[in-house]
């Protein structure tokens, strides 16, 4: 078992935070390496369910889906059933055919504003890509290419807008972060400050997959 592995097992021992659900939070800023984070530490929770923010933001709105988000998916949840959301399609900019999210005992939400405060009261658990602004964002236009170029100008000036009226890193309970063979990950501030204390103050290197 490695280290990533007992980060798994741990989160599975938390106390239920939405209905049935263990709801665990994956944020950071764009290109800070969430979705593949997720991805892996989804694998390790028996494939649990995992939502991206992706899917409810748009290009008219990146960051006002708090109301579809609790419609469509946190309210479904809190009642034990089956959640269904549209997700956006960036290319037809349009909203797709819904989706279905089961209530399993873990379900992971990863995007940035995942760890908002409107989100915070539902969440076992806020775990914060801990990767510095503009290096993510260097990191994303990378990826993404020149042709998004336009795109990443509007999008980090929203994403600066958001964080700075509801933070999200501040309330963490851990701080991941990505090594060049794995993660690591750091007590945050909100564990630190005694708020929560199912996270160790520090773990080692989880090898990669």
């Amino acid at each position: 078992m490695n280290d990533l592995s007992l980060l798994a097992a741990r989160l599975r021992t938390l106390a239920p935070s939405c209905g049935p659900v263990r709801l665990i939070a994956v944020d950071g800023h764009a290109g800070s390496g969430k979705s593949t984070f997720a991805s892996r530490l989804a694998a390790l929770l028996d494939d649990a369910p995992v939502l991206h923010l992706d899917d409810l933001a748009t290009h008219e709105s990146f960051f006002t889906w708090v109301d579809r988000l609790w419609e469509q998916v946190i309210g479904p949840l809190s009642r034990g059933e089956c959640a269904h959301y549209e997700p956006y399609d960036w290319t037809a900019r349009t909203f797709a055919a819904p989706r279905s999210l089961e209530p399993a005992p873990v379900v992971l939400i990863e995007g940035v504003g995942a760890g908002r405060r409107a989100l915070r009261p539902y969440l076992a658990r806020l775990l914060w890509m801990d990767l510095a602004a503009v290096e993510s964002w260097e990191r994303g236009r990378r990826r993404d290419g020149p042709a998004l170029s336009v795109f990443w100008d509007g999008w980090t000036a929203a994403e600066a807008e958001h964080f700075s009226a509801d933070p999200s890193r501040s309330h963490a309970d851990a701080l991941v972060r990505q090594l060049p063979m794995g993660y690591e990950w750091l007590k945050g501030p909100d564990a630190a400050a005694g708020v929560n204390h199912s996270v160790t103050e520090r773990d080692h290197i989880v090898p990669p997959f």
